[in-house]
């Protein structure tokens, strides 16, 4: 239920929402106020609590908007029982940009500290969709939208449901701007570092020990694209990060790599080809290559689906608008 006072012709309105409890109230608030602060600083309205009613005053404008946040954000907790700063941040964004919001009804039953991985986006939703739905999906899109992660993320999910038996996650080796052979070490020194992200990815979901573990056991394995050739992958999930990289015969020997009941994702932005010039993309070949073929699915995120730090969609629009207009 809500109250609306405006001051006559300033557009300076104030508006109160009604919590329903003292525990909704400390979720929606934040460890000291942080999620208030966030709403505040991001849109320039004044936040207080009295009575159990949330007080927000500012132009009207940006009340609405903090209105809709709030909505929101309420609804979440209903579902959730709980809510993270990145939620806040995603929802004061979708708000500002006029996106749709994140569907919050499909869950990856993955734990980080407790809590399970959930798409963001109305993109990262359909992806993970795709996922669940195909044996074969390909998903493009700029950096930050969670391509990788979500991959890793749903393997990591039919790996603890027992659905498949081992993950493996391939990189290819491509040189951004560096030779591999100026980088010192050995072989696996020089492709320890295009692997990283990879890494970075299982560690966000699991314990540093348990991954070691798996990798020992050859649960997970963690590779260069070229340690693949002439091997069949039963009961596997395969995620081929950083396709963009890879050339047409390569694409197609890394697919080739798809055993019986396994699974495969394939993920890349077909604006950062680091390949020789001349040298054809397969990631960019292959859209028109499985066109329609039953069982693969493609899913194109955008900028929209980026939950990077603020900044990153702006840099992505920025280049974006540069290498339009030359």
């Amino acid at each position: 239920m809500r109250s609306v006072n405006t001051s006559e012709k300033d557009k300076v309105v104030q508006k109160s929402i009604e919590l329903e409890n003292i525990e909704q109230a400390s979720i929606l608030f934040g460890s000291h106020d942080k999620h208030l602060r966030l709403i505040r600083s991001a849109l320039g309205v004044q936040i207080s609590a009295r009575n159990g009613l949330l007080l927000i005053e500012g132009k009207e404008s940006q009340v609405e908007k903090a209105v809709k946040v709030f909505d929101r954000l309420i609804e979440i907790i209903r579902g959730q029982g709980m809510l993270e700063l990145s939620s806040v941040e995603d929802t004061i964004d979708a708000v500002e940009t006029g996106r749709p919001f994140a569907s919050v009804n499909v869950p990856v039953e993955v734990s980080i500290k407790g809590v399970s991985v959930r798409p963001k986006t109305q993109g990262q939703a359909k992806y993970v969709e795709a996922i669940a739905a195909n044996d074969l999906v390909f998903c493009i899109g700029p950096a930050g939208t969670g391509k990788t992660y979500l991959a890793v993320a749903m393997a990591l999910s039919a790996l603890k449901m027992g659905v498949l038996k081992r993950i493996v996650l391939a990189r290819p080796a491509i040189e951004a701007g560096e030779k591999l052979g100026y980088l010192p070490g050995d072989i696996q020194a020089k492709v320890n570092p295009f692997l990283k992200p990879l890494y970075d990815a299982l560690e966000d979901m699991m314990a540093p020990v348990q991954v070691r573990k798996y990798i020992e056991t050859e649960i997970i394995e963690i590779l260069p694209l070229a340690f693949m050739r002439g091997r069949t992958l039963n009961d596997a999930f395969i995620i081929l990060d950083e396709a963009q990289n890879c050339t047409i015969r390569q694409m197609k020997t890394f697919l080739t790599r798809m055993g019986v009941r396994g699974k495969v994702v394939a993920t890349g932005d077909i604006t950062q080809v680091d390949l020789p010039p001349g040298e054809p993309s397969g990631l960019i070949d292959v859209q028109q290559r499985l066109k329609g073929v039953r069982g693969v699915d493609f899913i194109y995120l955008t900028r929209k689906d980026i939950l990077r730090h603020r900044l990153v969609q702006d840099i992505v629009d920025a280049y974006g608008s540069h290498e339009e207009t030359s």
